[in-house]
Order: structure tokens, then C-alpha cells, then sequence
């Protein structure tokens, strides 16, 4: 069936390879434009994305013809040949095999947006692996007891 109207939004993050920071400020928003254009040119918008040094957040509208899993995918191969071809770090540029993508309420929008705009200075108060324990400690959590429920019935 086609789906006429839609309102799919993802908060991703994405992981440099053993959490290294390769990502330089001074390539940081070219990166950030190619991604922007992977995730325009597969049917998505991009409303915010900020490439911190050992990882990336971005908040996209998806098509639904495309799950977070197939953007993923073509985001991370496509940037890291995009790095790699550039010499835009030093050394072979990897993403972490997997990566992280939390569905977002319309209402968490604006917040969502400032959050990842301000990450340079969030992140000198709060270190990354910390806050990342963090999210997924809560979506766990969130997972866990949905299917708890499920098993008890």
C-alpha cells in the first residue's frame, strides 16, 4: 500500500572505529555536507547533523521506502569512501560496524536540533561514552520491558 503522508523521524549516531577521533575540525562541515547530500539524494531531509571528533549525530525525516537500516548502510559506505578518497583524516577512515537510530516524536524536534547544534560545547561537559551508555541504558530499558510484557501473556 502507499503511504501518502508520513512523519518517520531518526536520530542517528554514528561511531569512528575503536571510538578514535579522526574527524578534524577543519573537515568537519565538509563532511557534514556530503552527508547531508547521501541523505537528500535517498528520498530523506536532513534537519541537523554536528561531526564531533569520534562521532556524528544527525536527525533525518526518512521516506518510507527507505528503513534506518538501508540509510545507514549507504551513509556509512558512501562517507567513508567520500574520507577516505579526500585524505580527510589520517590514515584508513571506518565507521564502527553498527550504529545507533532512535525514533523521534515531531514535538522533540526543535530540542533535538539545538542539542545536536550545540554538541561542541555539550560535549565539554559531558564525555561521549557517558552519555551514549546512557541512551542506550534507556532504550534498553524501553525494549526489555516491552518484551517482558510479551513474554508474560
Amino acid at each position: 500500500m502507499k503511504i501518502e503522508y508520513n512523519n518517520l523521524y531518526t536520530h542517528f549516531v554514528f561511531t569512528t572505529l575503536n571510538r578514535m577521533p579522526v574527524i578534524l575540525e577543519k573537515f568537519r562541515e565538509r563532511i557534514e555536507k556530503y552527508i547531508t547530500g547521501i541523505v537528500n539524494n535517498n528520498a530523506c531531509k536532513m534537519y541537523a547533523i554536528y561531526a564531533n571528533p569520534e562521532h556524528v549525530h544527525f536527525l533525518v525525516s526518512r521516506s518510507p521506502q527507505m528503513d534506518e537500516e538501508s540509510l545507514a548502510t549507504i551513509i556509512a559506505s558512501s562517507s567513508e569512501k567520500f574520507i577516505n578518497d579526500n585524505h580527510l583524516c589520517v590514515g584508513i577512515f571506518q565507521w564502527q560496524q553498527s550504529c545507533s537510530a532512535f525514533s523521534v516524536s515531531k514535538r522533540n524536534i526543535h530540542d533535538l536540533c539545538e542539542y545536536i547544534a550545540n554538541q561542541k560545547e555539550h560535549h565539554k561537559k559531558y564525555r561521549y561514552d557517558k552519555e551514549y551508555e546512557k541512551y542506550v541504558k534507556f532504550y534498553q530499558q524501553t525494549i526489555h520491558k516491552k518484551n517482558k510484557k510479551t513474554d508474560e501473556q
